[in-house]
């Protein structure tokens, strides 16, 4: 036995790590399951289940064995080896963050290092300060329930954990989405003021545009679009990044704002072709 016992980890705790590291897309593979319990000396006890099954039965069984977490941390920090992912770094952060999310719980966290630590300030006792607490944008952004429109055109940005070009690659997420949505080529103000302004028609309507108000809400939401790429485009395409720095605050105001962006344009009308 250890002489160092690490409490057991609750079911909940230990099936999210399980359903991290076992993921059917995004998890090791059955041979890196094999492998890494191994590793870690925990028998494999059914590998012909489910890789989210099977890591969880393998990690239970031999904690309750142990009557410690000991064998879990080991095998988390097996997995987790910055070794691992050395062409793969994005993979690496997309784990952390979503370990730290389950571990949060426990009042653990994965550091950049790989290794299983304990968070100063004790354990999440809430969905909404576990995803306060946890260290990546990812987290925060994914509590707003940010526009999966905006998420796509940065994830990959985000998870490199690069600010700058997540802006920049989230902000061409709007005039891309209204090229498809009306067929116009064009791109910046010109684009938006041929389907999104009131004169425009508009070709993309958010309202009815019967009253003034409508006709006002428009406008806004043309000119939101606008000052949106002319704030956050235009700048980040045409600045090199070492005299730009984006912070987290100034990226979730951004996103979330550019996320307001979508739900609108979910619902605005799009004329029928004759």
């Amino acid at each position: 036995m250890p002489k160092n016992l690490i409490p057991s980890f609750s079911g909940d705790v230990l099936r999210g790590i399980a359903d991290v590291l076992g993921a059917t897309d995004d998890g090791l593979t059955g041979s890196e399951i094999a492998h890494t319990l191994a590793q870690a000396r925990v028998p494999d006890v059914d590998p012909t289940i489910t890789k989210r099954h099977r890591l969880f039965k393998a990690l239970a069984e031999r904690q309750n064995k142990d009557q410690a977490g000991n064998c879990v941390v080991v095998f988390m920090n097996e997995a987790m080896s910055p070794v691992r992912y050395r062409d793969d770094p994005a993979g690496f952060s997309r784990r952390q963050g979503d370990l730290n999310e389950v571990l949060i719980f426990a009042a653990y966290h994965i550091n950049d290092e790989g290794k299983v630590a304990r968070l100063r300030n004790g354990k999440a006792s809430t969905l909404d300060e576990a995803a306060k607490r946890a260290s990546t944008i990812r987290t925060e952004l994914r509590r707003r329930d940010t526009h999966p429109d905006v998420l796509r055109y940065c994830t990959t940005e985000l998870l490199k954990k690069n600010n700058f070009h997540a802006l920049l690659e989230a902000s061409k997420s709007m005039p891309d989405r209204i090229r498809v949505m009306t067929g116009e080529t064009s791109d910046g103000a010109e684009l938006i003021q041929a389907t999104v302004t009131p004169s425009s028609g508009p070709r993309l309507a958010i309202n009815a545009g019967k009253t003034e108000t409508d006709r006002s809400e428009q406008s806004g939401f043309a000119n939101l679009i606008i000052g949106l790429l002319s704030l956050y485009r235009n700048p980040t395409a045409h600045d090199p990044q070492l005299h730009r720095s984006v912070s987290d605050e100034e990226l979730l105001e951004a996103l979330t704002t550019m996320s307001m962006v979508h739900r609108r344009l979910d619902h605005a009308a799009v004329p029928v072709s004759p």
